[in-house]
């Protein structure tokens, strides 16, 4: 913590910047939640990660792993798909013709039935609250992995949503926040000249490296770190990634927030961002859920189809690794609130699918029973679908990162990740 003489020093720097006009509208807003890279990188096949994060828990039964002669099979029906054997819900037929780059896990079994709980536990592998520790999400551990020093551009992106940070590992693998893919980060463009801009950045760096003389801790550290990359990001060509107004593949990726972000998402990887999450809500369905359910099942199937498509196209499918999740599943039973039933949440068996990354394309791993309410083979826990992300993306998960107070903590603890049951 900064001692209030530190802090009122610190207040008198930031007050002689603003007077000096370094602060302007081009260093505002955004540019604190930049994450720096680490100097390391993964070993894997896949070099990037986008994880398409179904907010609420999306159903099973309805998506991923139907039971049409089940007691509460529901309304929707099961379409055969691209991979032999492996069959889909019908809302996802853009999906079914790319399943043979894609692996479906029916076999997740989790302990945490509440949303926040749940969120926390599948981003972290670990129980919020456990050990008293605040632990780094997939992302944040990816940034600090795989970041590349030299990089322009951030290391963590998240689209359309707030994500789970850094934890302990600190400010540096925090991920910047997109809340609207289609205006793009805020602030990009300065608002001023190049040469006005170099000026002010200079006169910045100047004043810092005389506070940093002066005074040493690791939060004017990350500050000062922070404004180089915004800058440096703000003169770079990789910036065009954040702008997808001009991009011509907008239209097979549907319309909307979580089009663009996915959109958005594609271009971040082909300009080396090694982890961007994006958002899309609505799959809490305690009531109506066969509509809502097919309503954004029509939103994933352009944008995960066209995401395949196009990577594949590019020659960037194998080194990017696309996961569709939420935080657990729905019940295999239908429930009779309300006029328009529903599916309550159901941790203890549900599906999520992934696709590239140098996996095996075409597969199923795990079963459910006929009522898809428990696990008949091969259950997967988060601890074991975490793992086999780092494996795929060459993190070695049984790596142990210190906490501020030097306790020793586990990348994944005691998983059994499932690379090799699909090679």
């Amino acid at each position: 913590m900064f001692s209030t003489k530190l802090q009122e020093k610190s207040r008198r720097d930031v007050m002689k910047l603003a007077a000096s006009g370094v602060f302007a509208p081009a260093l505002s807003g955004w540019l604190p939640l930049l994450a720096t890279a680490a100097p390391t990188g993964g070993k894997g096949k896949a070099k990037s990660c986008i994880l398409l994060w179904m907010d609420g828990g999306p159903s099973h039964k309805d998506t991923w792993d139907l039971k049409p002669d089940s007691k509460g099979a529901g309304e929707f029906k099961p379409i055969k798909t691209a991979a032999p054997g492996v069959e889909i819900s019908e809302h996802l037929p853009k999906v079914a013709q790319v399943m043979n780059h894609g692996l479906v896990v029916r076999g997740m079994t989790t302990p945490e039935g509440a949303h926040a709980r749940a969120k926390y536990y599948m981003h972290t592998g670990f129980r919020e609250g456990q050990g008293g520790v605040v632990y780094p999400s997939l992302g944040s551990i990816v940034s600090q992995e795989m970041g590349k020093a030299d990089n322009t551009v951030p290391n963590y992106v998240a689209i359309g949503g707030r994500s789970y940070g850094s934890g302990f590992l600190g400010p540096k693998h925090q991920p910047l926040l997109v809340t609207d893919p289609a205006r793009g980060v805020e602030d990009l463009k300065s608002a001023v000249s190049a040469a006005q801009l170099g000026n002010r950045t200079g006169l910045l760096e100047e004043m810092e490296k005389a506070f940093h003389r002066e005074q040493s801790a690791d939060s004017i550290t990350d500050h000062k770190t922070t404004y180089e990359r915004a800058v440096r990001l703000m003169q770079s060509k990789e910036a065009k990634a954040f702008d997808i107004a001009g991009d011509g593949t907008k239209g097979k990726y549907g319309s909307g927030r979580f089009a663009d972000g996915v959109v958005m998402a594609r271009r971040l990887v082909e300009v080396g961002v090694p982890f961007v999450e994006v958002s899309l809500g609505g799959w809490d369905t305690h009531q109506d859920n066969f509509e809502r359910v097919k309503s954004l099942s029509g939103q994933v199937d352009s944008a995960l189809s066209a995401l395949v498509t196009d990577l594949k196209e590019k020659g960037l499918l194998d080194s990017t690794l696309v996961v569709w999740m939420g935080e657990f599943g729905r019940t295999p039973n239908i429930n009779t609130r309300g006029a328009k039933p529903g599916r309550d949440h159901f941790p203890r068996a549900w599906s999520l699918a992934m696709f590239g990354g140098g996996l095996k394309g075409g597969q199923v791993l795990g079963k459910t029973d006929k009522e898809g309410a428990r696990v008949e083979d091969r259950p997967t826990t988060a601890q074991d679908f975490l793992a086999t992300v780092c494996e795929l993306l060459g993190i070695d998960h049984t790596k142990k990162n210190e906490t501020p107070t030097g306790r020793p903590i586990q990348i994944v603890e005691k998983p059994k990740p499932f690379t090799k049951d699909v090679a």
